[in-house]
């Protein structure tokens, strides 16, 4: 495996991080679960994904494209990104061998993380008293569309809907008079949330049960949903709607501070946010506008958010006269937050940017390049260990680990169950 390009991370084959030592089983597909799981896999975690035998979904989201159908290697780029530091097994957990593979690898646990459908653990035989039986101290992980308490608990969660019945749309995009309508965010914001979140529950409830040791209560059940991390999200805009002034689009505009928003300029667009008092007269002056600053209708935050409808025309006057390069030299020298509106490919390329990606060799794949975790620790780094495994890539390595034999080994392949 390459070196990773980013300091405070190094790269090894064992586990090193703060998280070294613990063992997650990932029975989750798709995004939010393999997001968690790869982000406790980089703190060290041993991260076991558990694939049915046609593999997560997300290995065929494609294009664009990993490896050759020809090969049998082909996967989608979108599995690659929310699977390195995993080992990936094969098991159809319907059947009864698949079911006794799984129970042996929940021995050893620390943690488990599924996306399955209400109900759907206990009719495979592995309901909370009987997980609580192969493991105790065991935690477990349930991520839902839309929770336990939800009137059908077993609706299906889709980041998109989500994003639509959270309220989320209703905040982005252009406003309706300038022809804008509701808009989902351009990455699965929920799912990711929902990831974050997760791992931040699993990290809690590993704390946690450190501090039980062996009073008994040292696992438990976490219950996670995508409308819920969603609607956490919603911050200050859900305290605007409970203070009953519910938001609606403003497009790159903010409902509380301005100007804080897009502007065009004479070769492109600028992104500006002016997010104190006292760099409101900078920002006049760099525009060559000293007078606004001593304007008593903009003198304050609340006075510019009450009087943008006059402000915002002039300011988008000015700004339409020279260059975005021009303007961020001009607002870099006055100390005024600005940047340009990028690309992805242009974001990560940008000096700022320095850090954010890791290069990794794939043994099949040959090399990857990903983002790299956003955390830095001084004394236990975040290790880059293994490259996104193929599907059932480390299955008979797996099974070996578990006490499994070669005949048995070669039954379990025979018979379908791996």
């Amino acid at each position: 495996m390459a070196g990773p390009t980013i300091a405070g991370m190094t790269p090894s084959p064992a586990a090193t991080g703060p998280l070294a030592g613990i063992r997650v089983i990932d029975c989750s597909t798709v995004l939010a679960g393999p997001y968690a799981t790869m982000l406790l896999g980089d703190l060290g975690a041993d991260v076991i994904k558990v694939e049915p035998l046609d593999g997560d979904a997300t290995r065929g989201w494609g294009p664009p494209w990993a490896g050759s159908a020809e090969h049998g290697t082909q996967t989608a780029v979108y599995a690659l990104a929310v699977n390195r530091n995993k080992r990936s097994i094969r098991l159809d957990l319907r059947q009864p061998d698949g079911a006794a593979v799984l129970r042996r690898l929940l021995r050893d646990a620390d943690v488990l993380v599924e996306n399955i459908r209400p109900g759907g653990l206990d009719r495979l035989g592995f309901g909370d008293a009987i997980l609580d039986s192969i493991k105790p101290g065991l935690v477990h992980l349930s991520i839902t569309g839309y929770g336990p308490r939800a009137p059908d608990p077993a609706r299906p969660g889709y980041d998109f809907v989500v994003q639509a019945e959270s309220g989320l749309m209703s905040i982005t995009g252009d406003a309706e008079p300038d022809g804008g309508r509701p808009t989902k965010v351009g990455v699965a914001v929920s799912d990711v949330l929902t990831g974050l979140n997760g791992a931040v529950a699993v990290l809690a409830a590993l704390v946690g049960g450190a501090r039980a040791g062996d009073s008994g209560h040292a696992g438990q059940r976490i219950d996670l949903s995508l409308l819920g991390s969603t609607l956490a999200a919603l911050v200050n805009q859900a305290q605007n709607a409970f203070a009953g002034e519910n938001p609606g689009r403003l497009g790159n505009a903010h409902p509380s501070i301005v100007p804080y928003e897009a502007f065009e300029t004479l070769d492109g667009a600028i992104a500006i946010a002016v997010g104190s008092e006292r760099q409101w007269p900078r920002f006049c002056r760099a525009l060559g506008l000293p007078a606004l600053a001593d304007d008593p209708h903009y003198a304050s935050n609340g006075d510019r958010v009450l009087n943008r409808t006059s402000l915002i025309p002039t300011l988008a006057a000015r700004l339409g006269e020279r260059t975005t390069s021009e303007w961020l030299a001009a607002f870099e020298a006055a100390d005024v937050p600005a940047g340009p509106i990028n690309d992805v490919a242009a974001a990560f390329a940008s000096p700022w940017a320095a850090g954010a990606t890791v290069e990794l060799d794939h043994p099949r794949l040959g090399p990857l390049r990903q983002v790299a975790p956003p955390f830095r620790l001084s004394r236990t780094p975040a290790a880059l260990r293994l490259p996104p495994p193929l599907l059932g890539e480390q299955t008979d390595e797996i099974l070996a680990e578990l006490g499994y034999g070669p005949d048995e080994i070669d039954h379990l392949r025979r018979t379908g169950i791996v």
